[in-house]
């Protein structure tokens, strides 16, 4: 065991979390608490943040006041990340989605704007297609890596030749709800076994304490994506197949790395075509933007721009118009 096992979680408050500029409040699905923040005014369109893999809801901290001049901002976190309630054995794609769907009709209650970033964009992508009647308005998938967080997608490389390997030494030396705890093994062993450019997104070379976003996460998580329980009863395919409401696909940097032969970024460009044919072929609108010299985070990396492209697209699309999930 680690120095650090069992230290993080809602069950120890005092060693996880830190202060944020918003105020914090839960919501009681039956299941699982959800944590969240709210911003503007609610006579603004609402809006549903989703945050990506190991990010809580404060990674839109920067993001909410300029969206909020716009929207009733409502950034949440999902279960197993930030303050929300760790779920053992059942992280999964329908899982996360049911939670918001729940959310949407519990505290939003009206049609809303949604926008999520990496498996924050494929829940949002889930209620695209599986939310309940006149829930949703529009969606924003920000940099979602459809097929290559699948174990055998029907296109482009795996999970496998992607992050996985990352999201699999968590699962090893961090455990499951931080069982294990050996951050000082997991340092350690990054040079040793990622690829150059998986060690530089890991971050963590010579960092003495886990980062914050991480003593918020529960690394199950990255299992149930290399273990393929994620998304195995929601094949990405299937899902893209079912889109009922106007989306904006933001595509971030990626390429092939030369020499693991891994995809860099979140969703290749023979994957990103796979995704548009398939929501337009069910009928629906996909508007597609690349940004290839973007990070995978617009909302962190580059705020006003990420708040500006979704104004600028949301723009247009009313509830009472355009609300037909």
């Amino acid at each position: 065991m680690g120095r650090y096992a069992g230290a993080f979680g809602p069950h120890a408050p005092e060693a996880t979390y830190v202060q944020h500029g918003y105020p914090e409040q839960f919501f009681d699905t039956g299941e699982v608490r959800l944590n969240y923040a709210v911003a503007g005014d609610e006579s603004r369109p609402p809006l549903l943040l989703i945050p990506g893999q190991s990010e809580s809801w404060w990674g839109y901290e920067a993001a909410m006041p300029l969206l909020a001049e716009h929207f009733h901002v409502h950034a949440v976190d999902l279960r197993g990340q930030g303050r929300s309630t760790r779920t053992p054995h059942r992280y999964t794609l329908d899982n996360v989605g049911n939670d918001l769907v729940r959310f949407l009709d519990g505290v939003i209650g009206r049609p809303a704007f949604v926008s999520g970033l990496s498996s924050g964009g494929l829940a949002g992508a889930w209620l695209s297609a599986y939310a309940k009647p006149g829930q949703l308005v529009a969606a924003c998938w920000e940099d979602p890596p459809f097929f290559s967080s699948e174990t055998a997608p029907v296109v482009g490389p795996p999970i496998t030749e992607s992050i996985g390997p990352l999201f699999g030494m968590w699962a090893r030396y961090l455990g499951d709800q931080w069982s294990v705890g050996d951050w000082d093994g997991f340092v350690a062993a990054v040079p040793h076994e990622l690829a150059d450019w998986q060690a530089h997104v890991a971050l963590v070379v010579g960092t003495a304490e886990p980062a914050q976003n991480l003593r918020e996460y529960d690394p199950e998580w990255g299992k149930a994506f290399i273990t393929g329980t994620f998304a195995a009863n929601c094949p990405h395919h299937v899902m893209l197949s079912s889109i009922k409401v106007p989306v904006l696909f933001t595509h971030h940097f990626r390429m092939i790395d030369e020499t693991s032969g891994g995809l860099i970024g979140a969703c290749s460009d023979v994957q990103a075509g796979r995704v548009t044919q398939l929501v337009k072929g069910c009928g629906q609108s996909l508007t597609y933007k690349s940004f290839p010299m973007m990070g995978h985070s617009m909302h962190g990396q580059d705020p006003k721009l990420f708040s500006e492209t979704l104004v600028e697209w949301f723009t247009g699309f009313t509830p009472s118009e355009e609300a037909r999930v």
